[in-house]
C-alpha cells in the first residue's frame, strides 16, 4: 500500500510551512505506513484499497514543542489534500502575522473538522468561502485575532454542530441567517465586540445545547423564541447590555442546568418560573438591578449547587429555607451587596460546610443571633453584627443607620442575643448606644 504521489508532496508542503524541521520529510518518508507522525493520520481509499489518503493534520504543542516556526503559515499545498477531514492548528502563529485565504478552504470539500485556535496572530476577516464546505460539523476559529463581521453566508452550513469563534475581536450583529444550521448544538461567540440584538432565530434551533454569548455588547431583551430550545443545557448571556424582564417563555426550558446572566441592567424582580426549571445547577444574576424579595423557590431546586444574587437591590428577609433542606446541594451562595433585612436563619452545618463561600456582607440591615456567623475561623463573608431585638419585634433584630453612616443597634437586650455578648462587647454596647437609644437590662 501506498499513496498518491501529488498527495504525498502536498503533505510534505504543508508540514514545511508549518513546523521547524528542515528533515521532516526525511524522517517520514511514509507518513501513513512505515514512518508515522502522530500529527497526521491517513485512511485506506473506497476506490482503491491499496491506496491511503491523508485525512488529518493536527498541529500542536501537544505533539511538538514548539508548535510551529516563527514564519509558520498556511500552505496552499493544503489543495492537495482532497481528502483531508480534519485540519486542526493550535498554538501555532504567535509570532508573524497570518491571515485565512478567502478562497483556500472552500476547496476543500471533504473537511468535516476545522479547528484553528490559540494563535494570538491569526488576523483578518472569517471568510465567506467556508460556508461551501457543505460537510463541515465542527468549525472552531477561538482565541484568534479575528476582526470583522460573522459572514451571514455560513449560514447556509447546515451540517454544522459546532460554532465557536470566541475570543477574537469580531464586531457587528448576529447575523440572522445563523438559524439556516438546524444541525447546531453548540453556539459560542463570547468574548467579542458583538452589538445589536440577540437574533430571535435562534429559537428555531432545535437541537441547541450550549448558548454563550457572554462578554460582548448585546443590546435588548432576551427573545421569547429561546424558550423553544427544549435540549439547551446552558445560557450564558453575562456581561451585555441586555434589557429586563427576563421572558417566562423560558419556562420552556426544562433541561437548563446553567443560566449565566450576571451584569446586565434586567432591572426587574426574579422570575418565578426559574422554581419550575428543576434541573438547573448554577445560576448567577449578580449586578443586574434586581429587585424586591428572595423567592422561596430557590429551596425547591434540588439540584443547585451554586447562585449568585449580590450586587442587586433584593430586599427583605433571606429565607431560611436556602440552607435547611436535608437533600441540599447548594455549595455556593453570594448574597453580598444587597438591601437585605432581618435576621440570618442558617443551620450550623450549613454555615460550616460553605465557610467562604458562603457570602453575606455589604447586607447593612441584617444580622444573626447565631454566635457562629462571628467566628473568624468560619469565614471573613460573613460580616454582619449579632440581633439585639426580642420576640416582642418578631424576633428579628434590626440595625439602625445613623446620619454618620455607623451601624447602630436599638431595642431591648435579649436574653437570647445577650448569652452571645460577653462582658467586654455589653459594655462597647452601651458605650456606642449611650447617646442614640435606652439601654434595658433584663
Amino acid at each position: 500500500m501506498e499513496m498518491d504521489e501529488d498527495e504525498l508532496l502536498g503533505l510534505f508542503e504543508v508540514m514545511s510551512s508549518l513546523i521547524e524541521d528542515p528533515g521532516w520529510a526525511r524522517a517520514h518518508p511514509e507518513p501513513c505506513t512505515e514512518t508515522p507522525w502522530p500529527g497526521v493520520e491517513c485512511e485506506i481509499g473506497e476506490d482503491d484499497p491499496s491506496i491511503f489518503h491523508v485525512t488529518k493534520v493536527h498541529i500542536g504543542s501537544d505533539i511538538i514543542t514548539p508548535a510551529c516556526k516563527i514564519s509558520a503559515n498556511i500552505s496552499d499545498a493544503l489543495l492537495k489534500l482532497p481528502y483531508l477531514k480534519t485540519l486542526s492548528i493550535f498554538n501555532c502563529f504567535v509570532s508573524s502575522p497570518v491571515t485565512l485565504s478567502p478562497t483556500l478552504f472552500g476547496a476543500l470539500s471533504s473537511l468535516e473538522h476545522l479547528a484553528l485556535y490559540s494563535n494570538p496572530t491569526l488576523s483578518g476577516e472569517i471568510p465567506s468561502s467556508l460556508a461551501e464546505i457543505a460537510d463541515l460539523r465542527v468549525l472552531s476559529l477561538s482565541q484568534n485575532n479575528l476582526q470583522g463581521n460573522i459572514p451571514k453566508e455560513l449560514g447556509r452550513l447546515v451540517n454544522l454542530e459546532q460554532l465557536d469563534l470566541s475570543y477574537n475581536n469580531l464586531s457587528g450583529e448576529i447575523p440572522d441567517e445563523i438559524g439556516g444550521m438546524i444541525s447546531l448544538t453548540v453556539l459560542d461567540l463570547s468574548w467579542n465586540g458583538l452589538q445589536g440584538q440577540v437574533p430571535p432565530s435562534l429559537g428555531t434551533l432545535q437541537l441547541l445545547q450550549k448558548i454563550d454569548l457572554g462578554s460582548n455588547k448585546l443590546v435588548g431583551s432576551i427573545p421569547p423564541a429561546i424558550g423553544k430550545l427544549s435540549r439547551l443545557v446552558l445560557l450564558d448571556l453575562s456581561q451585555n447590555c441586555i434589557n429586563g424582564p427576563i421572558p417566562e417563555t423560558l419556562s420552556g426550558l426544562q433541561q437548563l442546568q446553567y443560566l449565566i446572566v450576571y451584569h446586565n441592567p434586567i432591572n426587574s424582580r426574579i422570575p418565578l418560573f426559574l422554581g419550575t426549571l428543576q434541573n438547573l445547577t448554577s445560576i448567577s444574576v449578580s449586578e443586574c438591578g434586581l429587585t424586591g424579595p428572595i423567592p422561596n423557590f430557590f429551596s425547591s431546586l434540588n439540584t443547585l449547587t451554586a447562585l449568585s444574587l449580590d450586587n442587586n437591590n433584593l430586599s427583605g428577609t433571606v429565607p431560611p429555607s436556602l440552607g435547611s433542606l436535608p437533600n441540599s446541594m447548594l455549595d455556593q451562595l453570594n448574597l453580598s451587596h444587597n438591601q437585605l433585612s432581618g435576621e440570618l436563619q442558617f443551620p450550623e452545618e450549613f454555615i460550616e460546610r460553605l465557610g467562604e463561600r458562603l457570602d453575606v456582607r455589604g447586607n447593612d440591615k441584617l444580622c444573626t443571633s447565631n454566635k457562629l456567623y462571628l467566628n473568624k475561623n468560619i469565614s471573613i463573608y460573613l460580616e454582619i453584627p449579632p440581633c439585639l431585638g426580642t420576640k416582642e419585634n418578631g424576633g428579628n433584630g434590626t440595625v439602625q443607620e445613623h446620619p454618620d453612616n455607623s451601624s447602630r443597634y436599638h431595642g431591648k437586650i435579649s436574653s437570647n442575643a445577650a448569652q452571645w455578648l460577653n462582658p467586654l462587647e455589653v459594655l462597647s454596647f452601651i458605650y456606642y448606644n449611650f447617646a442614640f437609644c435606652w439601654i434595658f437590662i433584663l
